[in-house]
């Protein structure tokens, strides 16, 4: 009785009052503030690298913490002027914790940048046992390419260096390469010299781990053959660009653990060497341009399937198979290297502007020639279609399912199609 007459005692509003004020409290707790440092540092990870240094004002477990974040991400385009990204980055390193080993930097600079400022993030990088860079800067050369090049705890290399023009737009390879944990690289825009004079350039022997190699825009200013040669590459892929210097020349893989190799861009070079029989996995996204309306590429593209013999998987998209049937009387040739395949896959990707106008090009040169009526009122109603056509995506080549039928499906390969 007593204990139900307290209870009648105590005011209802009250025991909500006290209620409440546990439950405010609940909701205002800091839970952010009572997780481990490994998971803070971690959600910070996944921020604009500026944003979490913005974090420090958060309160006091928050001021030093992104000092001690193994990733930088500094990127200019994420800054409204290059003057604010130039004082931005500076301070950053100077602020950051230096006992913390700097496990990645990814910095792009898109205007000239400062010869100091390249060269406090080298020396920054260096000095920290950088293991992962990406670099995309334009600036001179020397300031950078030397140290870069010599640091020993890296394991992956992504570079871009950009010169002042279109003429110097072309880095090399320092004469000293002293990598010995690389296992991934990437170049963009590089020019391979014969160190021989024996017109061969071999710049990748010194690499003696490497796993994957990246080699987009490229050119041999003193050779004529670009030697790829290593005991350990699985994972090649080469792109050149229309715009880069377009000399023929053969492309020598001398890499017998190859097994994944990738072509995109141009075709402006030819492959051989013994690494293409270790080759299984293939991928070609192969286009054209205005200024690459001769016979000798859709020739080269087919080069590279006569060439792969043991290759068990091939990926390719529609600009590539309107390229390669470009080959004059392409469907009366024979391709015993797609005997072997398991998997035969198609990408429908965009359909150029300059592939298009090609093709159109193309037909009405046969158009002119041909002496037959029938096949002539044939071309004109194809160039129609081609001019009019809407949609997007390449189309598949005129003939394609005889190409199907007499080259891949005899021998039981899994045809599959997919946008992109």
């Amino acid at each position: 009785m007593s204990d139900s007459m307290d209870e009648r005692l105590i005011p209802p509003k009250a025991k909500r009052g006290r209620s409440n004020e546990s439950e405010i409290e609940e909701e205002n707790k800091d839970w952010f503030s009572e997780l481990s440092d490994c998971i803070l540092l971690q959600i910070l990870s996944f921020l604009e690298f500026k944003t979490a240094v913005q974090t420090c004002v958060l309160s006091s477990r928050w001021k030093d913490l992104w000092k001690r974040l193994p990733i930088l991400t500094l990127h200019s385009s994420d800054f409204s002027t290059y003057k604010d990204f130039d004082k931005f980055v500076p301070k950053i390193l100077t602020l950051r914790d230096g006992s913390i080993s700097l496990e990645e930097l990814d910095f792009e600079h898109q205007g000239i940048i400062r010869p100091h400022l390249i060269k406090r993030v080298i020396n920054y990088v260096v000095s920290h046992n950088v293991q992962r860079l990406k670099l995309d800067v334009t600036c001179d050369r020397t300031l950078m390419m030397p140290r870069i090049f010599t640091c020993h705890t890296l394991t992956s290399l992504k570079i871009t260096i950009g010169g002042r023009s279109m003429i110097d737009n072309f880095s090399s390879l320092p004469e000293s390469v002293n990598l010995p944990a690389l296992t991934t690289l990437y170049l963009r825009n590089f020019k391979f010299s014969s160190s021989s004079g024996n017109d061969r350039a071999d710049p990748f022997s010194a690499f003696k781990r490497l796993n994957s190699l990246t080699i987009e825009g490229f050119y041999l200013p003193d050779a004529r053959i670009l030697c790829i040669s290593s005991a350990t590459l699985v994972n090649l892929s080469i792109c050149n660009y229309a715009w880069a210097p377009r000399d023929f020349c053969k492309v020598e893989l001398s890499t017998p653990c190859l097994h994944r190799l990738t072509c995109y861009g141009n075709p402006t070079y030819y492959l051989c060497g013994s690494g293409l029989s270790s080759v299984k996995e293939v991928y070609m996204d192969i286009d054209l341009n205005w200024t690459m309306d001769k016979p000798e590429f859709p020739l080269i593209l087919l080069s590279w399937l006569q060439n792969l013999v043991d290759m068990t998987s091939l990926s390719v998209t529609t600009n590539t198979l309107q390229v390669l049937f470009l080959v004059p009387d392409f469907l009366k040739i024979k391709l015993p290297t797609l005997a072997n395949l398991k998997i035969f896959k198609i990408k429908k990707v965009r359909l150029s502007e300059a592939l298009r106008g090609m093709v159109i090009k193309r037909m009405e040169r046969q158009m002119v020639t041909t002496k037959s009526r029938i096949q002539a009122i044939r071309l004109v109603l194809e160039i129609g279609k081609w001019k009019a056509r809407n949609e997007p995506f390449a189309p598949f080549p005129e003939g394609f399912s005889k190409f199907l039928d007499l080259q891949v499906l005899p021998f039981g390969t899994i045809v599959g199609t997919e946008r992109r």
